[in-house]
């Protein structure tokens, strides 16, 4: 009994020590392995399907092999297709261009409406969205048309007419005179039904035409009668300039010459002899 007891205490101890030194190793406890089970595969049901014959899949062979062939030839078909229909577009955007650039230079250059091919009355901002479009079909970088730049220049000039205040309201005056020149003519009143014909609005078209020139004629001739006045009273103040330059020049002539005269009357004064008086003979 005193063994046991002894050897119990050895072993409590040899115990402790080996668990103070980290050597005391517990035996793992081990898993079981995991069953796997397998479930028997279900027999595949049999083809019930017949099997191609030769004939069969000799046709399908042949119809592999045109099928990249049919797939090539509508790849080049549609690769002609664009091409053609891009060099038909590129001939429609210059017959566009074309056509624009004679409509600006057969427009009447006096009304900048009809140069940008806008109603009168329209507002600035419509303005400047037609003169960017036009501008950027006809400017002559983009194009070949030899007229392009004459085109152009017109274009930009109604531009500037229609954004300057004073020659926009010049210009709507003269399309509203030309209306109530016709009115009158026609001896019509404002509110006459035939004003908002087609044929009325043609005539109106003339009719301002006419107005404009009529205009521009009376300020070509104002602007000559300026330049006439302007000129009388150039030529007037070239005149007045050219007498006070001749007096200025007279004076300063006659100052530089002052010593001379000086000295000149001096020289005189010194060689004049003085006049014996004739002694009078007593008559008788």
């Amino acid at each position: 009994m005193f063994l046991k007891i002894e050897n119990q205490i050895e072993f409590r101890e040899k115990f402790r020590r080996d668990a103070d030194l980290g050597k005391m190793r517990l035996p793992a406890k081990q898993t079981p392995a995991s069953s796997h089970t397998f479930s028997p595969r279900a027999p595949s049901p049999p083809n019930q399907q017949s099997q191609p014959t030769a004939m069969s899949s000799s046709t399908e062979e042949k119809k592999k092999q045109e099928e990249p062939s049919k797939a090539e030839e509508s790849d080049g078909e549609v690769e002609i297709d664009k091409e053609s229909l891009s060099a038909i577009e590129r001939e429609e955007l210059e017959f566009r261009k074309d056509s624009e650039i004679q409509r600006i230079l057969n427009a009447f250059k006096l009304d900048a409406y009809a140069v940008l091919d806008l109603q009168p009355g329209v507002p600035e901002s419509d303005i400047k969205m037609q003169y960017r479009k036009k501008s950027l079909l006809i400017h002559p970088d983009k194009t070949k048309n030899p007229q392009a730049p004459d085109a152009f220049d017109r274009l930009k000039k109604a531009q500037n007419e229609l954004m300057d205040e004073k020659a926009r309201t010049r210009l709507d005056e003269a399309i509203a005179d030309a209306r109530m020149l016709l009115i009158r003519e026609r001896k019509w009143t404002v509110d006459h039904p035939d004003l908002q014909s087609e044929a009325f609005k043609r005539d109106w078209r003339e009719k301002t035409k006419e107005v404009l020139i009529d205009n521009e004629l009376r300020r070509r001739k104002q602007i000559k009668a300026q330049l006439a006045e302007e000129g009388r009273e150039q030529r007037k103040a070239d005149a007045e300039a050219e007498a006070k330059k001749r007096k200025r020049d007279n004076e300063q002539a006659w100052e530089d010459t002052r010593d001379q005269r000086i000295s000149s009357w001096r020289d005189f004064q010194k060689g004049k002899q003085p006049s014996k008086k004739k002694k009078m003979k007593p008559i008788g």
